[in-house]
């Protein structure tokens, strides 16, 4: 049993809080190293950390080649008592000093006067109270309260909401709602959270991504800062990443596909596709088939146009949240035959399709001979049996599957049986292989998967010379979903 921590000392809280900006302070220079060798047309250039003359929203300023540039504050907390709301905002000091929204307000209005846009943030691990108005109004995906909150007559909720903001803020309502256009809400962005954008950020960008890699990071804007360098540009960001020993391979394009929770890369992807709210299901652990009117084939239209938005991009790696059916499908759409190398994020790490492996691991096949039609169903058992339940699907549809053949990985399924990127790939060229023996005499695969989804992906990136293939999803108790049918 974990023993609990006693409260933290006020040096303990002012550390913690050091630290979380400082993780914020890094991320802004992968960031800038990102757009650079990505060629971003309105780059990060510089990260300004605790900058003089811009007020409250000094804590860390993204400055691009051009406005607008970015003017954040940081608000770390020890704990969820006080969640972001009207009160939190409008409040005054304890010693009767102006509330967090009127320094807001006072520094924007000082930002403004030069006559060029600006973009601010409230960066913080407190949580939105979804009870006020306003905050309840804030769009996840872009952290602004608009166009929501501008809904509704004065005597509406938000309407006294805002009457209440601006007052505290010092502001017309009409300015409130300028000074929101460009105000991002990121909350509930806890250090766990955080470590994991830093962490996802710097293994995209070709950068070691592990604990002690993000810390290192982290600890290189510490000391700036202790020496008083309050800029951090392209060149300083350089020398750290070669003195830290932090380079790890190329840069890759983002693309992003966001299917049961909202991808936290989704704004540096080059291309997203959000559809959390297009899939069926509470939560993302049941999300597993489209919610009408959208359907497979809508998905698939989708996937199949992700290379003509790459702009012959040929180092790509997926982030998001995918299960097997669409991993498989967008492994297949950007097939290794076009000589693009894909990667995805799993476990920490990047599986990617060029990792050396030794040879093809040569699975166990067990057939089943079903008599139901021309066609060959293959059940892939990596993490876990499914073969029954894929048996008793095939028997009470007739799907005209003739034979049906079980793949395991020689040592069984088990959730750790693929342990790296190396072994995905050696395996995945091992199922390959068997299935272009196996389909010989059969016009159609039937493909059923249990196993990791940078697996499925890396599978379906070497899915050629197969045949015509089905990729069905697992809804659980429900049996399976014909998802996606692609050429091979």
């Amino acid at each position: 049993m974990i023993k609990p921590l006693p409260p933290p000392s006020a040096t303990g809280v002012r550390i913690a809080g050091d630290r979380y900006q400082w993780l914020i302070a890094w991320h802004g220079c992968v960031t800038a190293l990102r757009d650079q060798l990505t060629g971003e047309p309105n780059s990060v250039v510089k990260v300004g950390v605790e900058v003089d003359g811009v007020g409250n929203l000094d804590d860390v300023v993204l400055y691009r080649r051009r406005p607008p540039h970015t003017y954040m504050q940081v608000k770390y907390t020890v704990d969820s008592s006080t969640p972001v709301n009207a009160a939190y905002l409008t409040t005054s000091t304890d010693r009767g000093g102006p509330s967090i929204l009127s320094k807001i307000a006072t520094s924007w209005r000082t930002l403004a006067q030069a006559g060029d846009p600006v973009e601010l943030g409230f960066i913080s691990n407190r949580a939105p109270d979804p009870s006020d108005p306003l905050i309840a109004s804030r769009d996840a995906r872009t952290g602004l309260l608009l166009p929501q909150g501008a809904n509704g007559g004065p005597r509406s909720r938000r309407g006294r909401a805002r009457a209440e903001w601006a007052a505290a803020a010092g502001l017309t309502e009409p300015d409130l709602l300028e000074l929101l256009a460009v105000l991002h809400f990121d909350l509930a962005r806890d250090p766990a959270h955080l470590h994991e954008l830093v962490s996802l950020t710097m293994l995209v960008s070709g950068l070691r991504a592990d604990p002690a890699a993000v810390a290192a990071g982290a600890d290189w804007v510490a000391q700036q800062v202790r020496d008083g360098r309050r800029d951090l540009d392209l060149d300083d960001v350089r020398q750290a990443i070669d003195e830290l020993q932090l380079d790890a391979g190329p840069v890759r394009t983002v693309v992003s596909i966001a299917t049961l929770k909202p991808d936290p890369l989704a704004h540096q992807a080059h291309h997203a596709l959000d559809w959390v709210d297009r899939f069926d299901g509470n939560d993302a652990y049941n999300k597993r088939r489209p919610k009408p009117p959208f359907t497979w084939a809508d998905f698939q239209n989708e996937i199949e146009s992700l290379p003509a938005h790459l702009g012959g991009s040929a180092s790509i790696v997926i982030t998001g949240s995918l299960r097997q059916a669409t991993a498989f499908a967008v492994g297949a759409a950007l097939r290794m035959v076009t000589n693009t190398d894909l990667a995805i994020v799993q476990r920490g790490q990047l599986w990617s399709s060029d990792t050396m492996y030794r040879t093809p691991t040569i699975p166990a096949i067990t057939g089943h001979d079903l008599g139901l039609g021309p066609g060959l169903g293959v059940a892939v058992e990596v993490a876990t049996p499914i073969t029954t339940d894929v048996l008793s699907f095939v028997h009470d549809l007739q799907l005209p599957i003739g034979r049906l053949i079980t793949i395991t990985p020689p040592s069984g399924p088990r959730d750790s049986a693929v342990k790296g990127p190396d072994d995905a790939c050696a395996l995945a060229v091992g199922i390959r292989d068997v299935v272009r023996r196996e389909v010989r005499g059969y016009g159609h695969v039937h493909l059923f998967l249990a196993g990791p989804m940078g697996l499925a992906l890396l599978l379906g990136h070497r899915w050629n010379r197969v045949a015509p293939t089905t990729i069905y999803e697992d809804l659980q108790s429900d049996g399976y979903d014909a998802a996606f049918t692609i050429t091979a």
